[in-house]
């Protein structure tokens, strides 16, 4: 008997009739003779209330409390869905993080699974149950408090609990069929993929696209977890296949690019005439990082005079005015003239495994960028993907652009 695991995000477990539309999904699964693990969100909009809720009761709130309001969601949904299977005459039972236990780092808010003891859920299976599982929430071991494990957590929580039980795959069901080779928002003409390697997904993951949360995708990939992402919006009776997100080696065809993805939540910030010594690098990305600002595309030229140089990077909106006023009080002892800054820019992506033994993929996307008028600020490139930064009045533009340059446009029918 093979092993699955399922996991039904807000949209999906929005309301009764949503968490009774997953029951039907989940008591297809069954009959078909699959041990399954269901693992659940809080219904849509339930974290933010809550969050909410933390907030206005103080200001300075202890991240321990916080993780103990915002866990509740998830709690409440597992045991309506466990209550709308048994309706169906599915023996089922519902399982906090705690109840697992999901052990997590006792970073509140933002933990990270360290280790999952999944004998309970195995022994549920010997008895026919299924295990719906609290996603988003596990507990620290030496506290023994509840932790939370950061928005999307609940993607991270079902991959993790696929690993642990040895499931033979984890659906991840959420409200758009499956992955596209960009957002169908922006390009009409963008097409489902069938199959996409962890690589690419993960690069899409965390360069703008929202499908599945970075972290999961990490795991999935570490732990070889073949991972598919579906619509709970289907028929249950008829669901449509979604996208298999899996190793390069079991993709038998790949383009040369996979997909584009843009993020809108970029900001640039530019030091000018900044001292040309060994050490300026330091002196700038050091402090940021001790104030955890993130940052990613770095751009440095030198000027004619070999004594300065110009210093561009970029950081997302959030951390923009922190940025800013972290390096303008650290202006004499780095050393530069003027500080500029744009949050008025978008990174653009293309992604594949294609790129690895195809020269001059992203020439070809410079050149046509160039053709439609669109200035590049900075570009970055890895392995199997690049990226440009351009003013973000031309992301749809440039969306479309690329996505017809590397044939990526739905052929009609």
């Amino acid at each position: 008997m093979s092993r699955l695991v399922m996991k039904f995000g807000g949209t999906s477990v929005a309301d009764l009739d949503r968490i009774r539309n997953v029951a039907l999904h989940v008591k297809r699964e069954r009959d078909s003779g699959h041990e399954v693990a269901v693992v659940v969100s809080a219904m849509s909009g339930k974290t933010n209330e809550l969050v909410a809720w933390v907030k206005d009761a103080s200001a300075l709130y202890d991240p321990r409390e916080y993780d103990a309001v915002v866990a509740s969601g998830e709690q409440v949904t597992a045991g309506l869905l466990a209550i709308a299977l048994q309706r169906l005459g599915l023996a089922a039972r519902s399982w906090q993080g705690w109840q697992v236990p999901v052990q997590t780092s006792d970073a509140h808010g933002v933990a990270r699974i360290e280790a999952i003891e999944a004998s309970g859920i195995e022994e549920g299976f010997r008895r026919g149950e299924v295990a719906v599982v609290a996603g988003f929430q596990g507990v620290h071991a030496g506290t023994g408090r509840i932790a939370t494990l950061g928005r999307g957590g609940s993607d991270t929580s079902a991959v993790a609990v696929a690993a642990a039980i040895r499931a033979d795959r984890c659906d991840i069901y959420t409200d758009v069929d499956g992955v596209y080779t960009t957002d169908p928002r922006v390009v009409p003409k963008a097409r489902r993929l069938e199959r996409i390697a962890f690589e690419e997904m993960l690069e899409m993951a965390s360069l703008g696209a929202k499908v599945l949360q970075v972290r999961s995708v990490e795991l999935a990939m570490v732990h070889g977890v073949p991972t598919f992402v579906r619509s709970s919006f289907d028929d249950p009776a008829a669901p449509r296949p979604g996208t298999l997100i899996c190793g390069e080696e079991d993709i038998v065809e790949s383009q040369v690019v996979t997909g584009i993805a843009f993020s809108r939540d970029e900001a640039q910030v530019t030091l000018r005439r900044l001292k040309d010594a060994p050490g300026i690098a330091a002196s700038v990305f050091i402090p940021l990082a001790e104030a955890g600002i993130n940052v990613d595309m770095i751009i440095q030229v030198a000027s004619g005079d070999n004594r300065h140089t110009d210093m561009t990077f970029t950081t997302t909106t959030a951390d923009f005015e922190r940025a800013c006023a972290l390096l303008t009080d650290k202006k004499a002892a780095i050393g530069f003239e003027t500080l500029e800054g744009s949050t008025d820019v978008v990174k653009v992506s293309a992604i594949g495994v294609g790129m690895r033994s195809h020269a001059g993929v992203a020439a070809q996307a410079f050149q046509a960028l160039s053709d439609k008028g669109i200035n590049i600020r900075a570009i970055t490139t890895s392995e199997i993907k690049f990226s440009v930064l351009i003013d973000a009045a031309y992301t749809e533009l440039a969306v479309r652009t690329l996505h017809t340059l590397y044939g990526l446009d739905r052929v009609a029918a």
